[in-house]
């Protein structure tokens, strides 16, 4: 192999759960119990936001954890950026809700990574999760989340690395789950819902 050559990881079927280790006895569902049982971890709620987000466009597709992109609907880029006020450590206070890591560099095998950060997605969807009594916190209740959209073309404006909730309440109306996909419709096409 030449030092040109780029090595191509194998395709492999989604899993179910049910696999078997080799050399050990547990099951695939083991490991997801082990590592992902909290959905109120930050990288577990940042895995549910993508999730919520490919279901409402109707994606049945597996995360791909390098990809320069959360999500893929058709030519439309997705970011999906998640937050909550309750964590899954003791809190005095709620924390703030903000979103971070907007621009990133870009990486491609051609070109590999670009030398300035950018917003590279069309659609930024961020996805926070509204509980703010701990003891209320169900991370299977959809109805708890809500949803803005916006466009690169808005972000670009601002010129922000992160956003507040703040700032996003004066820029889109938040979204229930049941309106996200004809906010990202409305934004991929180019026409940002109006905001009330």
């Amino acid at each position: 192999m030449s030092g040109g050559d780029w090595v191509e990881p194998a395709e492999l079927a989604p899993l179910q759960g049910h696999e078997r280790f080799i050399g050990l006895d547990a099951e695939v569902v083991d490991f997801w119990r082990f590592a992902l049982s909290d959905l109120r971890m930050n990288n577990a709620r940042g895995y549910l936001a993508e999730f919520l987000v490919s279901r409402a466009l109707g994606l049945d597709a597996v995360r791909i954890e390098w990809d320069d992109v959360d999500v893929v609907w058709g030519s439309v880029k997705i970011e999906v950026k998640s937050s909550a006020f309750v964590q899954a450590w003791p809190q005095r206070v709620p924390s703030r809700i903000s979103f971070g890591g907007l621009r990133s560099r870009a990486w491609s095998q051609d070109d590999g990574r670009a030398t300035s950060a950018t917003y590279k997605a069309d659609v930024y969807v961020f996805a926070w999760q509204t509980t703010v009594d701990p003891r209320q916190y169900d991370p299977l209740d959809i109805g708890a989340w809500s949803f803005h959209v916006l466009g690169r073309s808005q972000l670009e404006q601002l010129a922000v690395g992160s956003i507040a909730l703040s700032t996003l309440a004066r820029m889109s109306t938040p979204v229930a789950y049941a309106g996200l996909r004809a906010a990202i419709e409305a934004v991929s096409a180019g026409h940002p819902p109006a905001h009330e």
